[in-house]
């Protein structure tokens, strides 16, 4: 498996800086909430440095590079084909030797999704909430984070459904199923 290393020299040459800062803010986050929660601290660390490599890619390079991977696109990711970099980013990680979970876990770090176990929770908390985010309720989010990954993975699910209503664009229905999975966990507690 690549290193920590080897992947920032990577991605320093194919993010803009804002987006290795990011990705860095991510990796420290993910690595913090991994110690929380008991699992490898390291894997966390290089899943939540890669979640975003294939981020700054055209959205015609996108379509191509899904084309040229095999990589099934849905109804969804054609009207917004943005959604498409936690694919691409998921096979491109596979060349690092990235488990199948570390995958799944860039994989799911946008929309959410059903099949998330914990180190797809933590990536998917630590990609809203590192620490160069900045918004109203994020530092709610980051103390929230700390205690209750599920109940943070909802909230955040939540909040991006109702922005996005907002917006007026499609949903992914990866994040819908996440949230009707997570919110009868959360009513339990």
């Amino acid at each position: 498996m690549e290193t920590i290393e080897n992947i920032q020299a990577e991605l320093k040459g194919i993010l803009s800086e804002k987006r290795y800062q990011h990705s860095i803010g991510v990796m420290k986050k993910a690595e913090e909430l991994a110690k929380q929660y008991g699992i490898n601290t390291h894997i966390a660390a290089l899943t939540g440095l890669a979640h975003d490599i294939g981020k700054e890619i055209s959205n015609v390079e996108k379509i191509k590079y899904c084309k040229d991977h095999q990589i099934e696109i849905d109804e969804i990711e054609i009207h917004n084909v943005g959604l498409l970099h936690a694919k691409i980013g998921a096979d491109i990680t596979k060349k690092y030797g990235f488990t199948e979970e570390m995958q799944k876990a860039i994989l799911y770090h946008t929309t959410g999704h059903l099949d998330m176990d914990l180190l797809a929770k933590i990536v998917f908390v630590a990609d809203k909430i590192e620490e160069n985010r900045e918004y109203e309720g994020v530092e709610n989010l980051r103390k929230l984070a700390m205690q209750d990954i599920e109940k943070c993975t909802l909230v955040i699910l939540d909040h991006t459904i109702k922005k996005n209503i907002d917006k007026g664009v499609l949903i992914h229905p990866d994040g819908i199923f996440a949230r009707n999975q997570l919110l009868p966990l959360s009513l339990e507690k």
